[in-house]
């Protein structure tokens, strides 16, 4: 009688147990980069620059989504130590002080590369000044930071691009081989809580300036030299993230190191296109994903918050975005795509909400510009979401716009829903309105895709 009496509050209890676990309430998906890329064990981070954090869009963007910071240049040996044992730690300290204060790690870039260096640096022709200016530098920079860096770029671009050879830097014409090892020793000695890293650009598939890098890796793991993770730059094209990049990042993972994607950015031909946003969208995903599938790989950076400040369009002309966000700070569909892949979901996009169709009319037409409308319509399910993108014509441009929330990239403008009408049962439209300003007289209506997001 007392088994059978413990044997049904036993079972009462798993019964209890199992209606409570049904009631919980399943947790809510991560929305914002940072919190999606944390419950995955990695960091997601963006390059900063101090100049524009007095922009509050800029400010707000970074702090919400990124939970690494990467200063852009004002870390660099120009910006330091203009003048030899001179240094000048002014805007570095305050990037510094700004991710500290928002929970972001802090990436050290970087303290030997061959560009933006001071002239005094490439003047010196002894190789053992040279050497003692190196490490001097590391040593007050990387001193200077000690305990508050989680990862330091000790020294990038050593490689030249297509062969794997040494580039031919001032330092490794003077110093020769042995200044990579030099710079990492003093690097640890200065910090020795910092991870050290080696960082380059084209090393994220595999090809001979990334079996370069590897040789290295494997020659200081044997040799005990202080070195922790390589940086995969990862300035990719449209179309053209490496099939192999996840195996490559995999092979350097199995030497004892982790494995960084360091400057992301996927840039395009512009103006931008609905068709080139998807490509971009899906390349950012692959990207992503394949750093997820290596334990390894613990940290994904981009190389700056968005569009509108990118380094892209002055170095490559007719190029460039190739950013999470567009020059207004509006969510593209490679943030929608990062953001899935790393398990989290934008507030406005509930999963899968339904489909949506979209038409557009002309509503009003006048020599320089038109007004358009574009409705939007539910299918059999209800929708909580949708987006309509219109990708606008030569010479074109919206100049007002309601009952929509609108971002920009290049002649690409991405509506979403200003909050009412956002939640459409099955059958049921929404509708936005706009003006097109088209001085040129081209009034070719824009080409329209939509979808709930």
């Amino acid at each position: 009688m007392r088994r059978a009496l413990i044997a049904l509050l036993g079972a009462g209890a798993l019964l209890l147990a199992a209606l409570v676990a049904v009631a919980l309430p399943a947790a809510a998906a991560p929305s914002t980069l940072r919190e999606a890329a944390a419950a995955k064990g990695r960091v997601f981070g963006a390059a900063a620059a101090q100049s524009h954090m007095g922009e509050s869009a800029y400010a707000s963007t970074l702090d919400r989504e990124f939970n690494q910071l990467t200063p852009e240049n004002e870390m660099k040996w120009d910006t330091t130590e203009p003048s030899r044992d001179a240094f000048n730690f002014g805007a570095s300290d305050q990037l510094v002080a700004h991710a500290q204060a928002q929970g972001m790690k802090i990436r050290g870039h970087t303290l030997v590369w061959h560009s933006q260096l001071p002239g005094w640096v490439g003047g010196i022709s002894s190789r053992d000044d040279l050497l003692s200016a190196m490490r001097n530098h590391i040593a007050k920079e990387a001193g200077h930071f000690a305990g508050k860096i989680a990862y330091w770029d000790v020294v990038n671009e050593a490689f030249q691009d297509g062969s794997g050879a040494r580039r031919d830097s001032v330092f490794q014409r003077v110093i020769g081989d042995g200044y990579i090892e030099e710079a990492f020793r003093t690097a640890r000695a200065a910090d020795p809580t910092a991870e050290l890293c080696y960082n380059d650009f084209n090393i994220d598939g595999q090809n001979s300036k990334s079996n370069a890098v590897y040789a290295l890796v494997k020659d200081f793991k044997a040799r005990g030299v202080p070195i922790d993770c390589v940086g995969f730059q990862a300035h990719l094209t449209l179309g053209n993230v490496p099939s192999d990049m996840q195996a490559n990042m995999q092979r350097f993972a199995d030497l004892g190191v982790d494995v960084h994607i360091t400057e992301l950015d996927i840039r395009m031909s512009t103006p931008a296109d609905g068709s080139k946003l998807a490509t971009q969208a899906s390349d950012y995903k692959k990207v992503v994903s394949a750093c997820l599938a290596v334990s390894r790989c613990t940290v994904i950076t981009v190389w700056g918050v968005t569009d509108k400040y990118s380094w892209v369009p002055d170095v490559f002309p007719g190029q460039g975005a190739a950013l999470l966000f567009d020059d207004n700070y509006g969510k593209k569909p490679a943030y929608e795509a990062s953001l899935e892949a790393l398990g989290g979901a934008d507030p406005g996009d509930p999963g899968d909400p339904g489909t949506v169709t979209c038409t557009y009319a002309r509503t009003a037409q006048w020599d320089t510009g038109f007004n358009g409308q574009v409705t939007v319509k539910a299918g059999a399910s209800a929708v909580s979401s949708w987006t309509a993108v219109l990708t606008m014509g030569s010479g074109q441009q919206i100049s007002g716009l309601w009952n929509g929330t609108p971002s920009t990239s290049g002649n690409v403008v991405t509506v979403r829903p200003v909050g009412w009408n956002a939640d459409l049962a099955p059958g049921a439209s929404a509708s936005f309105g706009f003006t097109v300003n088209a001085p040129g007289g081209n009034q070719a209506a824009p080409s329209l895709t939509c979808g709930s997001p």
